[in-house]
């Protein structure tokens, strides 16, 4: 592009990204739905995260679609890099070998790796009273998984223990949702289980547990995603 045309358009995006700027102000309430709902979910719920909240009960479907394409990614991804030929000699088409990680990053990881874990079960045992959950819990978790695969070259991804793993959480997840059908008011009704004291650990009824279950899930779907591209 010649950079007589360059300088006009430059400008240009100057001026509406200033008007932008310019005429932005905070909202000085909420929308009416949205006042709705950070009502609603306290109240009906008993969950202090209002996000947490909508996404495991009131959109539980939606989450549960958004599970189901994560784990399509992981099969697919299965399907396109599992499924390599390995051959008995060595390949002369593959690069040398690369130089192993260092002794302080074999040892780091092994520091890491358990304060990583521990603040990812942090993360999704008290999605529901702050900010956290099962997917941002699992995707900590997985990363666990890549810290490993990066600091030690002879780690393996057990793709039989994580896929089992997956497979039950995803049908803890749906059991969870087919007793709010039969026990509530509708799937993944998270008044299945006692509510319990606003604000206590073990409380907003069944959300605790749907949140485990969907960190195991998330986690080990991620960590074979990880792993396919590492075998």
């Amino acid at each position: 592009m010649p950079r007589a045309a360059v300088i006009p358009l430059l400008v240009a995006l100057g001026i509406v990204c200033g008007s932008v700027v310019i005429d932005h102000s905070e909202r000085a309430a909420l929308p009416p739905l949205a006042e709705a709902y950070v009502e609603m979910v306290p109240r009906e719920l008993g969950a202090p995260n209002v996000i947490t909240g909508i996404l495991l009960t009131y959109r539980a479907f939606d989450t549960l679609g958004e599970v189901a394409v994560l784990f399509m990614v992981a099969a697919g991804i299965g399907l396109l890099l599992g499924g390599r030929p390995k051959t008995d000699g060595p390949d002369e088409t593959q690069p040398a070998a690369a130089v192993p990680p260092s002794e302080i990053v074999r040892n780091g990881a092994d520091i890491l790796v358990p304060l990583i874990a521990l603040f990812a079960a942090y993360i999704v045992v008290h999605g529901h009273l702050g900010p956290g959950g099962g997917f941002q819990g699992g995707a900590v978790a997985a990363s666990c998984i890549l810290l490993l695969v990066l600091a030690k070259p002879e780690y393996r991804v057990k793709f039989a223990q994580l896929s089992a793993m997956e497979s039950l959480a995803g049908l803890l997840i749906v059991l969870l949702g087919v007793a709010g059908i039969v026990f509530a008011g509708g799937f993944l009704d998270n008044r299945v289980l006692p509510v319990g004291e606003f604000g206590a650990l073990f409380s907003a009824g069944a959300i605790p547990v749907l949140s485990v279950f969907l960190g195991a899930k998330v986690g080990c779907e991620l960590s074979v995603i990880i792993g396919r591209f590492r075998a």
